[in-house]
C-alpha cells in the first residue's frame, strides 16, 4: 500500500469516525426533547474529534495553542445562537441561519486577529453569556414536535462534519495552531439542527434546542480553558481526557439539577 493511499484511508476513517458522533448526538436531541438535546449538542461531538485527530499529528504545544484560540470562539458561538433563536420566530430559515452563520464569521475573523490569552479568553466567555444567557431564557421552553426524519438527514449530517473534519485536519499542517482551532470549534452541530429541523417544526421549537444550550454551551468553554491548561503541562493526552470530563461533569450536573427542580414541583 503506498504511503499517498494510507494517508488518504486514514483521513476517511478520521471523517468517518467524527460524522458517527455527531449523527448520533442528532437523533438523540431530535428524540429526547429540547432540554436533553441541548446537553447532548453541547458535548463536544464535534470539535472533539478534531482535536482528537490534531493531536495524532502535532504536539501538545500546538494542541494548548488552538485551544486557547478555539476559547475565545466559544463566546462567538452563544452570540450566533442568539441571533438564530431571536430571528427563528418568525423568520425563515434561510434569513435565521445564514444570519446566524454571518455573525460567526465575522466575529470569528475579529478574534483571530488578537494573540490571546487564558485570561482574555475566559473573561470574553464570561460577558459574552453573562450577556446572552438572560436573552435566551425566555425562548426555552417549547414543547418539542414529533419529527419525521428524512432519507437525506444523516448523509447530509455526516457530510457536514466529516468535511469540516477533512478541512482540519488536512490544513493544520501551513494554517498553524490558532487558524486549526478556530475551525475546529465551527459549532457544526447546532448548524445541522437549525437545517434539519427548522424546515421540518418550525422555528420557535428549533430555536428552543439552542435557548437550551446556553448553560452546557458555558461548560463547554470551560472544558476548551481545562484543555489547554492540561495540554500545555501534562501532554495532549491528559489536555483531552481533563477537557472531555470537564465537558461531562458539567453537563451531567446541569441535568441533575433540571431533574431535581422539576421533581420538586411535583405535588
Amino acid at each position: 500500500m503506498s504511503p499517498e493511499f494510507q494517508i488518504i484511508l486514514f483521513l476517511l476513517l478520521r471523517m468517518a469516525i467524527a460524522a458517527a458522533f455527531v449523527v448520533t448526538a442528532s437523533i438523540i436531541t431530535e428524540r429526547a426533547g429540547p432540554v436533553i438535546g441541548a446537553l447532548v449538542a453541547t458535548l463536544p461531538v464535534s470539535a472533539g474529534p478534531s482535536y482528537v485527530f490534531l493531536a495524532l499529528d502535532h504536539d501538545a504545544a500546538f494542541i494548548a495553542q488552538g485551544a486557547l484560540a478555539s476559547l475565545p470562539v466559544n463566546a462567538a458561538t452563544i452570540f450566533m445562537c442568539v441571533i438564530y433563536v431571536v430571528l427563528a420566530q418568525r423568520r425563515s430559515l434561510l434569513v435565521s441561519c445564514g444570519s446566524a452563520v454571518a455573525v460567526w464569521v465575522v466575529l470569528a475573523s475579529i478574534i483571530r486577529q488578537f494573540d490571546w490569552s487564558l485570561t482574555a479568553g475566559l473573561a470574553a466567555n464570561l460577558i459574552a453569556f453573562g450577556i446572552c444567557i438572560p436573552l435566551l431564557a425566555g425562548y426555552r421552553h417549547v414543547k418539542m414536535p414529533l419529527v419525521t426524519r428524512r432519507w437525506y438527514d444523516v448523509p447530509m449530517r455526516a457530510l457536514l462534519v466529516a468535511t469540516l473534519v477533512a478541512i482540519v485536519v488536512s490544513t493544520s499542517g501551513w494554517v498553524g495552531p490558532r487558524i486549526s482551532g478556530i475551525i475546529a470549534l465551527y459549532p457544526i452541530v447546532f448548524t445541522s439542527i437549525m437545517v434539519i429541523l427548522h424546515p421540518r417544526i418550525g422555528g420557535p421549537p428549533t430555536a428552543a434546542v439552542l435557548a437550551n444550550s446556553a448553560w452546557g454551551l458555558l461548560g463547554f468553554g470551560m472544558a476548551i480553558a481545562v484543555l489547554h491548561v492540561g495540554a500545555a503541562n501534562f501532554g495532549s493526552a491528559i489536555g483531552l481526557g481533563v477537557g472531555l470530563a470537564t465537558c461531562i461533569a458539567w453537563n451531567l450536573t446541569l441535568w441533575w439539577n433540571g431533574r431535581r427542580k422539576r421533581l420538586a414541583q411535583v405535588p
